[in-house]
């Protein structure tokens, strides 16, 4: 069996972490003999509700979740003696930081129409929420849902595009060591959701400079510019509310009390997508051997622990079914997940390996894919450099 090979689907989500230097069998890559329909008939129905006032009082939770915290960190942390300050203010920032990644799922999933049955409320919705831990939401929910139609493709997949060995630069190499990995992951964890989304960084190539802030790039549409714009000045008005805060009250309080938390988001948001998408047992494929159940399936559960699993809104551990059937909500991915789990059997992938250390590994084994060179090997079929 492979890394998703467990043949009790009660077992989903409760398997101990394996040792993470192990070679991980890859997936398959035949084409499947059940069809989107199988899976979807193994759903409870009610998985694809979506009632407003659930969805809602999932959103209410997290936004007083945020409040609280808010308040306890600007009421109370400053009266601390002075060390302790250094000790509670960031224990703040990962505290909120991991709450407003769970905002920014949910407004992941009203770009999907997975909120509400309205597309005007769960556009409002996720306008709001992205906005508030710096998305253009109109612009990512675009380029995002052309990911999920174009998963795994080489050429058309919009984020974490691998490339070949012989595409690769030199100074990829350069970095191919303990200090370089660490350096490189710093930066992709700090700033790296700012450079995606500014220059398109690890996406797909286009012919001309390429940004998710920039109406005119070839990313979108001619329909899409319009709304493309109107992130960009939802976004540049909060950059203004937060400059003039910071005038008032200090870069340092602003950066304490919410700047510090969304950097945690960020790095939050790059560690989930990557490891989502990133893993030495997963494929890729060209346009002569992709298709779009194969490249759904070219990606892998993780489990980072009961309490973020549940705090992030599920992000984590239900990737699959979520690329599968984007419109389902989260609070009902649980169940769907196990439920599905007996279909595709080898073909769904779930790693229980610790974040943090499935953050090195794939670091230092997924640097660039090669052809498929194995046994029966299969023209169009690209797996990850494997060092172990």
């Amino acid at each position: 069996m492979g890394v998703g090979g467990r043949s009790n689907p009660s077992d989903l989500l409760a398997t101990k972490s394996e040792d993470p230097e192990v070679v991980l069998k890859r997936a398959q890559t035949s084409k499947p003999e059940f069809t989107l329909g199988d899976i979807r008939k193994a759903i409870p129905p009610h998985c694809f509700e979506r009632p407003l006032i659930k969805s809602f009082s999932y959103l209410g939770a997290d936004v007083a979740a945020v409040a609280f915290f808010c308040y306890v960190a600007t009421t109370y942390i400053p009266h601390l003696p002075h060390p302790l300050q250094y000790v509670a203010w960031p224990l703040y920032w990962v505290a909120q930081g991991t709450v407003m990644m769970g905002l920014w799922v949910i407004g992941h999933e009203c770009g999907h129409h997975a909120f509400s049955d309205y597309e005007w409320v769960d556009d409002t919705v996720g306008f709001f929420l992205h906005t508030f831990v710096t998305t253009p939401y109109f612009s990512w929910k675009f380029s995002h849902r052309r990911h999920h139609s174009n998963t795994g493709s080489l050429e058309r997949d919009e984020v974490y595009v691998p490339k070949e060995k012989s595409k690769l630069s030199p100074a990829s190499f350069y970095f191919d060591n303990p200090l370089g990995r660490t350096f490189t992951l710093t930066i992709k964890l700090t700033l790296g959701w700012y450079i995606y989304l500014s220059i398109n960084a690890v996406g797909r190539p286009y012919d001309r400079f390429a940004s998710h802030f920039d109406p005119r790039s070839p990313i979108f549409f001619d329909n899409e510019r319009f709304l493309v714009l109107v992130s960009d000045i939802r976004i540049l008005s909060l950059d203004f509310l937060v400059f003039k805060a910071s005038m008032a009250y200090g870069l340092v309080w602003v950066f304490c009390v919410y700047l510090g938390a969304l950097t945690v988001t960020n790095m939050l948001i790059v560690t989930v997508t990557y490891l989502q998408h990133t893993h030495p047992s997963l494929p890729h494929y060209d346009d002569s051997a992709w298709n779009w159940m194969n490249g759904a399936l070219v990606m892998v559960d993780r489990d980072f622990g009961p309490v973020l699993n549940r705090v992030l809104n599920r992000v984590t551990d239900t990737h699959v079914v979520h690329h599968l059937f984007s419109y389902l909500p989260h609070y009902h991915a649980v169940e769907a997940t196990k439920a599905i789990r007996p279909v595709p059997g080898e073909f769904y992938q779930f790693d229980s390996t610790p974040f943090y250390k499935a953050l090195r590994r794939e670091s230092k084994v997924c640097l660039f894919i090669e052809p498929d060179e194995s046994e029966g090997k299969k023209k169009g079929v690209f797996w990850y450099n494997n060092k172990y």
